[in-house]
């Protein structure tokens, strides 16, 4: 039987892969122009930085984290060993917790300094039962504002988020935003003290998940995609409702800003996040009918993360969207990929006397900086003009015997089929006017 990727992967072909730079790099000029500039960090990352930064007793981390193991440390662990924390290695599930590592290990918020603002784009992984939109090996694009605490970096994130979505083709009518405050130290245990006695009092009706993040976190219940604990949870206690002043100032300001620039919101007590290390500012964009397969991005504040990862108190704000999501949403509007253009210019030989002159000018047309291409297969001139226009060739230079021998190249245009001689020390430069 015949290799394939492993369950929960896929291969990003041609024209998929062309739309994922085109992806990419529409995130890169959006988030530019409020100053985001490109990071990258390691696929593989200490298991005890999500640990620490994550949160233990998260999916994420108890779950489906896949731990990369050498041969040498596996065989350690066969004989009984154990592994120093620093030799624990597992692929990045997130993107956040890697990137504030790397800002706290190079210094780039040195005290007093602005904040600054970071966006990554590339896989991340998670042992997940693989569905459509739920890969074990997935892509996403996302930022990092480390530094200021300010609602003015909330609102503007949620923002630049909406309008990236909007660039891509997701409208903001065809979406649903949802806002929250997760609180923060001062008021968010009271809070968890009351949903915890809550559930207690309900723990007949819990999931066996529940039960177990009932005595690990119990605002996690509200994550629960189980259709009796969701209703249940309906009926807890709102943080909305316990915030501290401070919160509830940041909370509402943000709500104001985001409000002032058009964009539609929705307040919803229940959202949490995955993750452990959100703090005040919480929010989801989902889009179509599927709540539990709609969220195609979302982020928070997370003041504590810095230091809950060792490192000095640094307030930060992020988001992560996912490009599969993405993709079905779009597909769902009825976008297509399309093939990757093949080259603007075919050289066809009409002779095999004359391929040396053909190689020769395909290798001029590219030093002018047009895509080129020509046979490779010794095919028949027709044959040649079949894969020109599978090739989506705008122009087909041939190279015939009689032409040549007068210094000239017949230049024919594949959609107008309009042709032209062309001399051949003139041709890659007209054809570089041509289709520019």
């Amino acid at each position: 039987m015949a290799i394939t990727c492993p369950r929960g992967t896929r291969d990003l072909l041609p024209g998929e892969a062309v739309f994922w730079q085109n992806f990419k790099e529409t995130a890169s000029r959006v988030f530019g122009l409020y100053g985001y500039v490109p990071i990258e960090t390691p696929i593989i990352e200490q298991t005890e930085l999500f640990v620490r930064g994550i949160g233990e007793a998260t999916d994420v981390v108890s779950k489906e984290m896949f731990t990369a193991i050498s041969g040498a440390n596996l065989q350690t662990l066969l004989d009984g060993g154990k592994l120093e924390s620093r030799r624990r290695l597992s692929l990045r599930p997130e993107g956040t917790a890697g990137v504030v590592r790397a800002a706290l290990q190079h210094g780039l918020v040195p005290q007093g300094a602005p904040p600054v603002k970071l966006m990554y784009a590339g896989p991340m992984f998670r042992a997940e039962q693989p569905q459509e939109g739920r890969q074990r090996q997935f892509n996403q694009v996302g930022i990092e504002c480390l530094g200021a605490d300010d609602a003015t970096i909330d609102a503007e994130g949620i923002v630049m988020l909406m309008r990236f979505f909007d660039e891509i083709g997701i409208p903001a009518s065809e979406t649903r935003l949802l806002v929250n405050s997760m609180g923060c130290a001062n008021c968010r245990p009271a809070y968890r003290d009351l949903v915890y006695d809550y559930l207690k009092q309900h723990a007949s009706q819990l999931c066996d998940t529940c039960l177990a993040r009932m005595e690990a976190n119990p605002l996690r219940a509200f994550d629960c995609k189980n259709a009796a604990c969701a209703e249940l949870m309906e009926d807890a206690p709102k943080i909305t409702d316990h915030l501290c002043d401070d919160c509830r100032s940041h909370h509402d300001e943000v709500l104001d800003l985001v409000k002032g620039t058009g964009i539609d919101y929705a307040e919803d007590p229940s959202l949490v996040r995955g993750l452990d290390y959100y703090t005040r500012t919480v929010f989801e964009v989902q889009t179509g009918a599927d709540r539990a397969q709609s969220a195609i991005g979302g982020g928070g504040r997370y003041d504590r993360l810095a230091e809950e990862i060792g490192g000095k108190a640094l307030p930060g704000f992020g988001f992560a969207l996912g490009y599969e999501r993405c993709l079905l949403a779009l597909q769902a509007r009825g976008f297509e990929l399309s093939s990757p253009k093949g080259c603007s210019v075919f050289v066809a030989s009409a002779t095999s006397d004359v391929c040396a002159a053909a190689f020769e000018l395909v290798q001029m047309c590219r030093d002018q900086g047009v895509a080129a291409e020509l046979d490779h297969q010794g095919r028949s001139l027709k044959s040649q003009f079949k894969l020109a226009d599978k090739l989506h060739a705008d122009f087909v230079a041939i190279m015939g015997p009689d032409e040549l021998s007068q210094g000239l190249v017949k230049v024919r245009n594949m959609n107008s089929h309009d042709e032209q001689l062309v001399a051949v020390s003139e041709v890659a430069g007209v054809l570089k006017q041509l289709v520019s």
